[in-house]
């Protein structure tokens, strides 16, 4: 069980897999007010930066559970560089329906809400896991403007336009579901370089590292293809935030 290799290898030196720096997530971790000794669940937590920091600054505990062994191996090796492995655990596993055996303070899904078949499905399975008055995050894409064409959507990695939804609609999608949104952080362009940006010198050093690996072919032409790409698509249609939510 892993997730597919060429996100193992373009993200291999990331902390935070999504548009975020880590200003932005400790900006996040201070918009919530977090109390110490909240409890919080991870779904899909990459290498574990959220959990790992914010056990750090603001004495949380909590359970991070993703995929990608490789993942969930340096999210183990921040644990400990930050001192924090009395607070948090990770594991090696598919999120998709995890519910947690103690209720949480705070229950996050951020960028894998293909976890509960989308948005409104994580949110009711984040839900299961969350005591009364406690906090979902949603991590999700969002149209910055909507695209002329359904091939500028596909150049943006969407399927059709009809996947994601403008700022003011998705808000919107969450008040129908029953939710009051209490706080948001979004990503910038800026933010979104870091991402994406990144991932091009990690492929650039691994094709150098592995010439005649199978799988060199395919990484030789995504980093040919991604600048071009994302600064024409991505980088100018595709928004992404972090949507605080509490349940009427």
């Amino acid at each position: 069980m892993d997730i597919p290799r060429i996100f193992n290898i373009t993200e291999s030196a990331h902390r935070i897999h999504n548009p975020f720096t880590p200003e932005k997530l400790a900006t996040l971790g201070a918009a919530l007010r977090l109390e110490r000794g909240t409890r919080m669940l991870d779904l899909g937590c990459g290498s574990g930066e959220m959990l790992c920091t914010w056990a750090r600054d603001y004495g949380i505990i909590g359970t991070g559970i993703d995929m990608s062994s490789l993942f969930i191996e340096q999210a183990q090796r921040r644990a400990v560089e930050l001192g924090v492995t009395d607070q948090v655990k990770f594991i090696h596993d598919d999120a998709a329906g995890y519910v947690s055996d103690e209720k949480v303070g705070l229950a996050a899904c951020v960028g894998a809400t293909w976890i509960g078949g989308g948005v409104a499905g994580t949110i009711e399975l984040l839900r299961r896991s969350l005591l009364p008055g406690g906090i979902i995050l949603i991590g999700e894409p969002y149209w910055r403007q909507l695209p002329p064409t359904e091939d500028v959507a596909k150049g943006c990695g969407a399927h059709s336009i009809s996947d994601f939804l403008i700022l003011p609609e998705l808000l919107s999608s969450f008040r129908r579901l029953g939710y009051d949104v209490v706080e948001m952080v979004l990503a910038d362009q800026d933010s979104w370089d870091r991402y994406e940006a990144a991932k091009w010198l990690t492929m650039r050093r691994w094709l150098e590292a592995n010439p005649n690996d199978d799988f060199a072919k395919e990484v030789r032409a995504e980093l040919t293809l991604e600048p071009e790409r994302y600064a024409t698509y991505t980088r100018e249609y595709l928004g992404w935030g972090v949507f605080a939510l509490m349940p009427r």
